[in-house]
């Protein structure tokens, strides 16, 4: 079900930029991601911590409806104060910078995703593993916002319909959220209630999102205010594609984390560190052959999905590939590892190094280098985040080190290699058949690769299907 869910997220894109690209241009797609980037500080400050938290503090009393849904209230209750405050400085905000003024508009159509990610508790559905009903709802709401796009946006001067639908199809979902909560948890006061025992735990995990935050988002709002939309647009390009290929490398966690949470409560060590390993090995295997095979590729995949008017994003999507692996590792060790432990102050500690070496950088080279300089920005943030949390956890990933296989993983990027350096010379007159038969050849011969070796994910995989 995540599986299908991951896909529709890259599904939605996949059609919808190449189309608003084109028929926006990159001034109408910069001023929406700008309003998004916005609108996710007012967001963050709203949820505080309770989207991670609050997967952990439900999967931990879901065998006890009570319990369950006294904690899901509190945390509820709590949004909801801190949605109003956020509301309240937004429109101050808005009132106050002329520059924010003049696209009012727009930026309070973004803002409706400030309620909607406060009554989606989409927190609660994970920590319960109510996978099939958020993919069902999701890709619902995707397809939705596809016929939207099409209907709604259809010149330069669509923005405002971009934006909505944008809002649309991301988190409308919440609505229907909302209305199913009462199967799940009894909707009578659950009292009495005990906010203060979340305090604490909420707001190191919504420190945590400032400084995550901060080095994912404050790049294109300074792109933004240091030089323009033009180049947020060509710098969203090159974001969205590295976005795509983050989500499917931790499509795992997602899943992940409510189930940790639980084996950790009843004190099943070995079923953790079993999962966490597996974890480890599906990052390695999954995410270097995409960051190969797309900053190889990226003056294609660029010039297919946005247009070649969006070449100067091929630089900042080149620099931005390292991420991929930095971000699915880090994701490992922090959400995975370190907060169904109750380690959060430690992932704390490292996102708050990555916010400010981004910060610090944007500053340095946004100025000389544009997107590119931003770019760099966050690949030595990510980089930095990784490096500390690697070091927490350097004696149990001393254990895990043994088990991953790292003679299967050498053996997929030669053939991966040298497959890629051949096809690179084929020349044909699609740029879609092009990337098609190339990505084929490539990551074909990478599973090839591992099922000769016998790798035990993809093995696991085969025989699983066999017996269906």
């Amino acid at each position: 079900m995540n599986f299908l869910l991951t896909a529709s997220s890259i599904l939605f894109p996949l059609i919808t930029f190449p189309y608003v690209s084109r028929v926006l241009g990159p001034t109408g797609t910069g001023a929406v991601a700008m309003g998004t980037s916005l609108v996710s500080y007012f967001t963050m400050v709203a949820m505080l911590g309770v989207p991670t938290y609050g997967i952990r503090a439900c999967a931990q009393v879901r065998d006890n409806r009570e319990k369950l849904s006294q904690t899901v209230q509190e945390l509820l209750i709590i949004n909801l104060v801190m949605a109003i405050i956020s509301y309240a400085a937004f429109f101050l905000l808005l009132w106050l910078v002329p520059g924010f003024r003049e696209e009012s508009t727009l930026y309070t159509i973004c803002s409706a995703a400030i309620i909607l990610n406060v009554v989606g508790v989409n927190w609660v559905y994970q920590a319960l593993e109510e996978y099939s009903y958020i993919t069902f709802v999701s890709i619902l709401f995707k397809a939705l916002g596809l016929a939207l796009m099409f209907l709604l946006v259809r010149n330069s001067g669509d923005v405002l319909w971009y934006g909505l639908v944008t809002v649309v199809s991301s988190f409308g979902s919440a609505v229907f959220n909302f209305t199913r909560l009462r199967k799940l948890i009894d909707l009578r006061p659950c009292r009495p209630w005990n906010f203060r025992r979340h305090l604490y735990p909420i707001f190191t995990f919504f420190f945590m999102s400032v400084a995550t935050t901060v080095y994912t988002n404050l790049d294109t709002v300074m792109l933004g205010v240091m030089k323009n939309n033009e180049v947020v647009g060509y710098y969203n390009a090159a974001i969205k594609i590295k976005t795509i290929l983050v989500t499917l490398v931790t499509s795992l966690g997602t899943v992940l984390l409510p189930r940790l949470s639980y084996y950790y409560e009843q004190g099943k060590e070995k079923e953790f560190l079993s999962l966490v390993s597996k974890a480890f090995s599906f990052v390695l295997l999954f995410s270097i052959p995409c960051c190969l095979y797309f900053s190889v590729y990226a003056r294609e995949v660029v010039e297919f999905l946005s247009g070649p008017g969006y070449l100067p994003a091929v630089a900042p999507m080149i620099i931005l590939m390292p991420t991929i692996l930095f971000i699915g590792l880090s994701n490992i060790t922090g959400i995975q590892v370190l907060v169904p432990t109750g380690k959060e102050t430690l992932v704390l500690r490292s996102v708050i190094l990555g916010a400010v070496v981004d910060f610090l950088l944007n500053l340095i080279l946004i100025p000389s280098l544009g997107a590119s300089g931003a770019a760099m920005g966050t690949l030595c943030a990510e980089f930095a985040v990784t490096l500390l949390q690697f070091w927490y956890l350097r004696k149990l990933l001393a254990s895990i080190v043994r088990t991953i296989e790292f003679k299967e993983l050498f053996f997929m990027l030669l053939s991966d290699t040298l497959v890629l350096w051949m096809v690179k010379y084929l020349t044909l007159s699609s740029l879609f058949w092009q990337l098609a038969i190339s990505a084929l050849l490539f990551f074909g011969t990478c599973g090839l690769t591992l099922l000769v070796c016998r790798e035990s994910i993809v093995m696991s995989f085969v025989n699983k299907v066999w017996r269906k």
